[in-house]
């Protein structure tokens, strides 16, 4: 197995002195997956937990819809190839994979979304399947981070972890914010795990790209450190999706859908 990090001799300058000193750096490799012997994209990637991601990268793409839709796949981790064999591939999901989307931006039309492929595969989040108190959040955010022991160790990666009320299930880490959802995404194919009554917990900045993945995922809830961007608000508000940011100092902000955040507990 590749390695995820790896330690480098560099200069520090601090406090009006300079030394040398060894510091961990994370790394990444590219990856490229070939779809029934066609090369279809290239990710880089923290290379770990690498079939994961490629399954969870296929299906929130729309190219298969489970775990079953793959007849074969094989990493080959050296050399950087991930091979899938499926007879369950979307022809129009191939074809749209990196088209504009192009929108009359009036009523329900999803003016949010830039690419075709985003439009079609994401979900609309209908009915209250989980809801979380404040303290809730607090922990789930705390659990998510103490996890994060790569972080820590190289400040280079960014963590996001699959939480029920009850706590963190899992969690993965990657240089690229989307690959650690999609590495989450593919276990939870693999494993059958049902994500509509979960909660995703991410470290990073909530952009309309990692928004439009929640919700390719089809997870009702996301809890973040960070800021959200308008687009990203603008989407989570038309397909229901609770926002809950700049999770600190026993603070946060609920932008979208508060109604799966119970404050009565609170009052």
């Amino acid at each position: 197995m590749n390695k995820t990090e790896v330690t480098r001799s560099i200069l520090r300058f601090a406090n009006g002195q300079a030394e040398e000193i060894e510091d961990r750096i994370v790394t990444e490799y590219p990856v490229t997956i070939k779809v029934n012997g066609e090369e279809f994209v290239t990710m880089v990637c923290t290379p770990e937990y690498i079939e994961d991601m490629v399954i969870g990268y296929l299906a929130s793409e729309g190219i298969v819809r489970r775990r079953e839709d793959i007849t074969d796949i094989r990493v080959q981790e050296k050399e950087g190839y991930v091979y899938v064999e499926t007879d369950k591939a979307n022809p129009y999901s191939q074809r749209f994979q990196s088209k504009r989307y192009i929108t009359s931006c009036c009523g329900m039309s999803r003016q949010g979304f830039v690419f075709v492929n985003d439009a079609l595969t994401a979900k609309k989040m209908t009915g209250i399947h989980v809801t979380l108190t404040p303290a809730d959040c607090f922990r789930l955010m705390a659990e998510m981070q103490e996890s994060a022991a790569l972080f820590r160790e190289t400040g280079g990666v960014h963590n996001a972890a699959l939480c029920d009320k009850q706590g963190m299930i899992l969690n993965r880490m990657d240089i690229g914010r989307h690959n650690a959802l999609d590495k989450i995404y593919g276990y939870c194919l693999r494993n059958e795990i049902t994500i509509r009554d979960k909660v995703l917990v991410f470290s990073g900045r909530l952009s309309s790209e990692i928004l439009s993945k929640v919700a390719k995922i089809g997870c009702e809830m996301v809890l973040t450190k960070s800021a959200p961007t308008e687009l990203a608000l603008q989407l989570a508000e038309e397909l229901g999706i609770t926002t809950v940011g700049f999770i600190r100092n026993q603070s946060f902000n609920v932008y979208t859908c508060p109604e799966r955040i119970d404050t009565t507990e609170e009052l």
